[in-house]
Order: C-alpha cells, then sequence, then structure tokens
C-alpha cells in the first residue's frame, strides 16, 4: 500500500491496519492524500481511496466510489460518494443524493470497534442491489438521467425556480389534477392520508413508504382496505407532479441528545429531499417533521425552493384550536379571527392579533387589549391540556393542503421564513399568519406591535438560530 497519512491522524495505527484489510479484499482501489473542502468553506488533507464495488441487478455492475477517511478514524465515519463517469447518471434515491453523497443507516450508526470499512462497503453493496444509485447514460433511461444531471448542474450554479418538463404521456391533467405525496409511513404519514383522503382535498395521494422490510401496522392494513386514489410506493418516482409534498418522517434511532435526533432526521432528509424537488419542480413543501422550524429551514436548503413554496405546519392547529376555545368555550367578546398563535412550536409559543386601525380613544384602546389579554391567557391555559396527536395534526395537515391546492386566499398561522420580521436578521422559521394559495405563502399578515411579542419571538429566533448552527447540513 503506497500511503502514509500525516501525523494529523490521531490513531495513525488502526487506521493504517484496516486500510491493508481493505487494500486486501478490494485490491483495485486506489490511496492518496488530497486536499477535502468541507461545506463550511474549510479544507482539510485526508486520506482517500477510490474505486469500484461490484452490484448484482439484474446484471453485474461495478460501481464506483469515493471514501475520505477523517483524521479521527476509526471513531468517525468516512465521508462518502459515488464518483461517476461521463457516461454515468446519478438515480437519486434513498441512500444517494443529488450530488452522489451516500448516506446509509452504517454510517449513522457508526461506532468502534464494531464498524469498519468493510463492514460499510458491504452494506453499500447490499443498498446499492435494492436500488441502483447510478444507470448508464447510453440506455433506455437516457433522457430521464440527462434531465436529471441538467437539474443537479443548475442546483450547483445556484439557479431555482425551474419548470418540471413533462414526460411522455404525463401532464395531460395538469392544471385540473391535483396530486399530493405524503413522504413516511409512519402514524402521522398515515393520519396526514386518512385526513386528505376524508376531506376530499387532492385527486390522487401518494404514500412513500420507505420502512425496512414488508409492510405491516398501517400501511399493510391501507393496502388491505385499499382507498380509492390512493397509491403506496417506495419509489420517488412516483410522486412526480405532485403540487403538495407533506414531509412527516422522523428518526427513530437510539440518539442521545437532542441535538442527535436533529442530526438524525436532517441525515434523513438529506436523502429524499433532493429526489422530491427533482420529480416535482413546482410543488410546495409542508413540513410536519420535528422540530418544524428546523425541519422545514433544512428543506429549503435542500431544496432550493422559494422561500414561499416550503412551509412548516407551525401553529395552525393551536391557532384553530384557540379560535374555537374564544368563542365556543370562553365565548369571549373579541375577533377570534383576528387571533393568533405564532412563534415557536411547543412551550415558547405566544398569542398575538392582526394589527388594524382603532378609531377609539387611547384609554378605551388600553381597556380593550387589557380585556383581550385576560381573555387570550385563559384562553392559553385551556390550550395547554390538548396534546398534539398523529391524527389532529393529520386534520390541520389536510386543512392545509385544502386552502394550496384549492388556492383558497385563507390565513393560516404557518411556519415561514421570519428574517426581517420583529428585527429578526438570521434565516430561520416561525409560525406566522400568512395568506396560502396556489404558489404557497402569498403575503404574511402584519400583526400588532408588541413589545413582549416581538422579545419572545426574538429569544425564538436566536435560539433556533444557534441550533441550526451546530447541525451537519
Amino acid at each position: 500500500i503506497s500511503f502514509s497519512p500525516t501525523s494529523q491522524y490521531k490513531f495513525r495505527d488502526l487506521t493504517i491496519e484496516e486500510l491493508k484489510n481493505v487494500n486486501k479484499t478490494y485490491p483495485n482501489f486506489t490511496f492518496s492524500m488530497n486536499t477535502y473542502t468541507f461545506k463550511d468553506g474549510s479544507q482539510k488533507d485526508l486520506l482517500n481511496f477510490s474505486g469500484t464495488v461490484p452490484v448484482k441487478y439484474g446484471h453485474s455492475y461495478n460501481i464506483p466510489i469515493h471514501l475520505w477517511i477523517l483524521d479521527s478514524h476509526p471513531f468517525a465515519p468516512p465521508i462518502c460518494f459515488l464518483e461517476p463517469t461521463v457516461n454515468m447518471g446519478i438515480s437519486v434515491g434513498k441512500h444517494v443524493d443529488a450530488h452522489g453523497r451516500i448516506y446509509l443507516p452504517y454510517l449513522q450508526n457508526w461506532s468502534h470497534p464494531k464498524s469498519t470499512i468493510i463492514g460499510l462497503i458491504k452494506e453499500m453493496i447490499a443498498k446499492f442491489e435494492e436500488e441502483l444509485p447510478l444507470y448508464s447514460l447510453s440506455s433506455s433511461d437516457a433522457a430521464r438521467q440527462s434531465e436529471l444531471l441538467s437539474y443537479i448542474a443548475k442546483i450547483t450554479e445556484g439557479e431555482t425556480g425551474m419548470k418540471s418538463k413533462s414526460k411522455t404521456g404525463e401532464g395531460k391533467n395538469e392544471g385540473c389534477f391535483n396530486k399530493i405525496t405524503v413522504v413516511g409511513a409512519g402514524d402521522l404519514g398515515i393520519a396526514c392520508v386518512l385526513a386528505a383522503a376524508a376531506k376530499g382535498a387532492a385527486d390522487k395521494v401518494v404514500l412513500l413508504d420507505f420502512s425496512e422490510g414488508t409492510a405491516k401496522g398501517g400501511t399493510m392494513d391501507l393496502e388491505i382496505f385499499a382507498l380509492p386514489n390512493v397509491e403506496i410506493s417506495k419509489d420517488f418516482s412516483a410522486s412526480a407532479d405532485s403540487k403538495v409534498v407533506i414531509l412527516t418522517v422522523n428518526s427513530l434511532g437510539n440518539a442521545q441528545t437532542y441535538l442527535d435526533v436533529i442530526q438524525s432526521n436532517v441525515d434523513l432528509l438529506r436523502g429524499i429531499i433532493p429526489a422530491i424537488s427533482h420529480y416535482s419542480q413546482d410543488a410546495v413543501l409542508l413540513v410536519a417533521s420535528h422540530p418544524v422550524e428546523v425541519m422545514t429551514y433544512v428543506s429549503w436548503k435542500l431544496s432550493a425552493f422559494p422561500k414561499s413554496r416550503v412551509i412548516g405546519v407551525g401553529a395552525n392547529l393551536d391557532t384553530e384550536r384557540f379560535q374555537y376555545i374564544l368563542t365556543n368555550v370562553l365565548k369571549a367578546q373579541v375577533p377570534p379571527k383576528g387571533a393568533w398563535i405564532i412563534g415557536e412550536q411547543g412551550e415558547d409559543k405566544v398569542p398575538s392579533w392582526t394589527s388594524c386601525d382603532l378609531d377609539a380613544h387611547q384609554t378605551e384602546e388600553m381597556a380593550a387589549r387589557n380585556s383581550r389579554e385576560t381573555v387570550a391567557n385563559r384562553a392559553m391555559e385551556v390550550l395547554k391540556g390538548k396534546g398534539q396527536r398523529s391524527w389532529s395534526v393529520g386534520l390541520s395537515v389536510a386543512d392545509l393542503t385544502d386552502s394550496i391546492l384549492k388556492d383558497k386566499r385563507k390565513v393560516h398561522s404557518v411556519s415561514t421564513l421570519a428574517k426581517g420580521c420583529c428585527s429578526i436578521n438570521s434565516e430561520v422559521f416561525l409560525s406566522l399568519p400568512c395568506i396560502l394559495g396556489a404558489s404557497g405563502v402569498i403575503e404574511v399578515v402584519k400583526l400588532e406591535e408588541d413589545p413582549l411579542v416581538q422579545e419572545k419571538l426574538q429569544s425564538s429566533a436566536g435560539s433556533i438560530h444557534d441550533l441550526q448552527q451546530q447541525l451537519k447540513l
């Protein structure tokens, strides 16, 4: 083996020993030291190797890969990429993003000494045999691959808002056919499917189920008791030309910290968003994954969609409940449609009111505000006892989907990019009352200027931004 890791490698002997084993098993790999550029722009000289791994998918294929070994190896997993030739196209899927980066459970669960590069390559081969990550551009898939490569090139150049090109035989119902896709077949995903079907919000609902193994639980029941216009698939192409894509995936891993849980969800979305964005380039992304503010931000960054078309479910459910409690439980003499729950989902949410010009004396206006604040506090106490079960969130998602598909121009409190609001200067998503239509957020409704509300929003924005800075996108 003609390589010599520099002294920067903390566990040099362990690294060399493992790479000798790799060389014995895969003698075609070539090793070298090169400069790797991280996403934050920093650079480091790292040991890396490239070669091909054998994959059987009907025929036998040699899949070219490129692995970078971090200087904390073997206690940190390698960074893995496909390395397609000019005659190959990347097939974006569960384990590969549009830039060819490889994401596997083995990498997420990496733990020395149990995890090894040989073990990683074996899992890579197994996953690639389930879903081939590359196609020959000279095959029958050439047109699709060419379109995908063109899309990737535009994303890389920073271009957005591309129009989806109709494929042969598709698009004939364009303009009148409302198709939505729900990503994730957990309890929340199934709840969204059932709620959307019950509301009649869409002409067709696709459920993308990426769970390992055979269908189980609710997915199996959906197949048994077949609902009209509902399709269950494991193939991203089934989502093509969706007008709304609902993201419900949440990691169920054994993460030890809250940050680890969020990072696991980020890793999930990295394997999903590029494919979804490719097949439905004009869709509105509706994010229900947790925590919704951070996951909406991540979806916006990974999709390169305009901010108006990436929305979090945010405080829509809380707002609908809040307005209902004001009117039907407390019988309050306040305009419920001007009352909103905004900010960060969870304990830090805050009630607010739509801005309006009061033709009243200052004393009367102050009395009205005090009365409203009192009843709002009572409503918030009632609201605290209401949990957010999957079916209730599903109903809220169906409500939002209906407003978008039917271009209702209805106001909802949803997570939207809050930069510029309430002196917030960072790129964070918070719930604000927004007019929703076919193109997503049409306008953010102006709220009353309340120093306490603004202070709470700024505090939420700060903590969310700090959290986002710790994530690896």
